[in-house]
């Protein structure tokens, strides 16, 4: 646990030098952070704090502002739902009600397991194949409820032959 903060310490004084010299980067280096943990971690916002020289209350008022970020480290498996327009009129809300009920978790949470995180996004530009879920980068299009149980399955034997080594 120590050398896992320690890392992420360092990764993060690292990534700051580039922004330290630009006035209003606060939003850019905070983006960067989250590409490189999946998540802006506490110390990592402390670290922000001094490198950046701005107040912890800032910095967490801007994560919290917008929804885009994550407090918390998300699930092994990124399950991203659209609910953009076209998705929305072809069934997203059906699939988000499937995913929550498979899962057990609403949107915004990772399963007790650590395993599955899922989130609700705006876009992902692919409104011929709505609705559409993204799953660690690979795309579903014309997703339905039912397909939902088959997604979660596939991404669990994934999951398990990885770290099995298969």
């Amino acid at each position: 646990m120590a050398e896992e903060k320690e890392k992420i310490l360092e990764d993060t004084k690292k990534m700051l030098v580039k922004w330290k010299s630009k006035r209003g980067a606060l939003i850019m280096a905070l983006h960067e952070i989250q590409g490189a943990f999946g998540y802006v971690p506490w110390s990592a916002m402390e670290v922000t704090s001094k490198e950046l020289g701005v107040p912890m209350a800032q910095i967490y008022s801007v994560l919290t502002f917008y929804n885009y970020f994550k407090l918390k480290a998300p699930g092994k498996v990124v399950i991203s739902v659209c609910d953009g327009t076209a998705c929305h009129i072809k069934g997203a809300p059906q699939v988000i009600e499937a995913l929550e009920k498979h899962l057990g978790v609403a949107e915004g949470q990772t399963t007790p397991d650590g395993l599955f995180y899922t989130q609700i996004v705006r876009c992902l530009g692919c409104c011929g194949l709505a609705p559409v879920v993204v799953v660690n980068g690979k795309t579903y299009g014309k997703v339905t409820d039912i397909d939902v149980p088959k997604i979660i399955a596939e991404w669990r034997e994934k999951m398990q032959s990885t770290e099995q080594g298969v």
